[in-house]
């Protein structure tokens, strides 16, 4: 168990899932799931303490380092995977469907602990656990608040097996409180739901776009950084670790586009591996000499929010961008030349994964597309 030393920082909210992972209606994985758990790890690799609140059920499978709530009367929620050989020939459909099987009740306002107030916060449900009220209620005790998307707007269809979908953000429930959120990320194909033009004037939206990188959009301004290549495994939790990489840029005092260059490092780092990725400590401490260097060079975000006008590509972001390259390049070298005994930051996994790599290969934040809900007639 991690237990930090100071007071958190920040405010992680969302459920631990267990994930089964099938090919072609064939089991070949199952791990840990939930952006929580891609999060958290993240976050403890690159020291920064916070306060986790999740749920499970008794039956929930894994031992974490930040224990979750467990609701005797519930299980944990888990999702199905499906992968095909080849691709879905139907609208809305590629080569994955995501289901929601069953899932723990929600995280609830009177989970939240009260009397603390948090630097930041981040609102990461999967399987609709957070509420408007939740959110509420992290919007009133945490500085900034970064939300993904997907804890808002995801519906699961029970008709089609539980089958996640989604729906506007005006129908989501959530929309009201939009003026208060200080971030908010998105997939490319989630952001068509949000009319982006409207939102990006409340608050700053993140759209990740695979293997073309990622935007950032506030008011008039909009910033493209760029991608890093991978060899993609298994995009589950890639966007999660894209979000975990950016809040930690962000707190840590990079520039926006700089947060966003590391949210894709990370987030590619993520698809590369089955459930949490493996994060090898040389490479984190590089990364973090990096940020460090980035730090003198910017003005954190968090301590000029009030008067923040905007945003700018960092200059010289093309040697942050080869420093990171660099440091996942000599940890894979590093790994290979050991061949055992590696020195690595990882979670539990209860199935063996030849996840070795023989080249750095990171493809940005692969989230993966889910039908729309039309809710007109």
């Amino acid at each position: 168990m991690v237990t930090n030393t100071i007071s958190p920082l920040g405010l992680i909210v969302g459920n631990y899932c267990h994930d089964l992972l099938l090919r072609d209606h064939t089991i070949f994985a199952q791990s840990l799931g939930g952006a929580a758990s891609f999060i958290s790890l993240l976050l403890d690799s690159l020291s920064l303490p916070f306060h986790l609140v999740s749920k499970v059920g008794p039956d929930f499978s894994y031992h974490t380092n930040h224990p979750p709530i467990v609701v005797p009367t519930s299980q944990t929620t888990l999702f199905h995977a499906h992968f095909f050989s080849s691709p879905i020939q139907r609208p809305g459909h590629n080569d994955r469907v995501l289901k929601r099987i069953g899932s723990c009740e929600p995280i609830r306002p009177n989970d939240i602990p009260s009397g603390t107030r948090f630097k930041f916060g981040m609102a990461v449900g999967v399987g609709g656990e957070i509420l408007p009220e939740t959110l509420e209620k992290m919007l009133d005790i945490c500085d900034v608040v970064f939300v993904d998307i997907q804890a808002l707007i995801r519906t699961f269809d029970p008709e089609d097996g539980g089958r996640v979908k989604l729906v506007t953000l005006k129908e989501s429930g959530f929309f009201h409180l939009l003026p208060r959120i200080g971030f908010l990320k998105c997939s490319s194909d989630e952001a068509v739901l949000l009319d982006l033009e409207e939102v990006r004037k409340w608050c700053c939206v993140v759209v990740t776009q695979g293997k073309e990188g990622c935007e950032v959009w506030w008011k008039d301004d909009v910033v493209k950084v760029a991608p890093f290549d991978a060899v993609e495994v298994d995009p589950t939790g890639a966007g999660d670790c894209f979000l975990g990489g950016f809040v930690s840029g962000i707190v840590e005092g990079l520039d926006v586009g700089d947060a966003a260059l590391l949210g894709n490092f990370f987030g590619s780092l993520a698809v590369e591996q089955v459930g949490p990725p493996n994060l090898h400590l040389t490479m984190l401490q590089v990364v973090k000499d990096e940020m460090h260097k980035r730090k003198m060079l910017d003005f954190p975000y968090l301590e000029r929010r009030d008067d923040w006008q905007g945003f700018r590509k960092p200059s010289d972001q093309d040697q942050f961008y080869a420093s990171l390259v660099a440091s996942a390049t000599n940890a894979i070298v590093n790994c290979q030349i050991q061949k055992s005994g590696w020195n690595l930051l990882s979670s539990p996994k209860p199935m063996e994964q030849n996840n070795v790599k023989t080249r750095l290969s990171l493809n940005s934040v692969q989230d993966e597309s889910v039908p729309i809900v039309d809710s007109k007639p």
